[in-house]
């Protein structure tokens, strides 16, 4: 699993799944809209804690924005 989702990204995930399970509590959790809205309070918190989306891979989207060169990359820069 490559990453997919970046820092800003992450922390944005995170304050979701913060207002998702406080808008589960005001639904009733046993409700359907509670139900609904804890499911997606953690795929919130799973896919930004693991920084992997796996609609982000299926679309080809990536937030984390530049990415650090390898040394392969580096050394082939160099030697032109």
């Amino acid at each position: 699993m490559k990453n997919t989702v970046g820092s800003t990204d992450r922390i944005i995930r995170g304050v979701l799944a913060l207002g998702l399970l406080i808008a589960a509590l005001v639904a009733g959790i046993s409700s359907g809209w509670g139900i609904v809205l804890i499911i997606l309070a953690a795929v919130m918190a799973v896919t930004g804690s693991s920084g992997y989306c796996p609609i982000y891979s299926a679309t080809g989207i990536d937030t984390l924005g530049q990415r650090h060169d390898t040394a392969e990359q580096r050394h082939d820069a160099h030697s032109h």
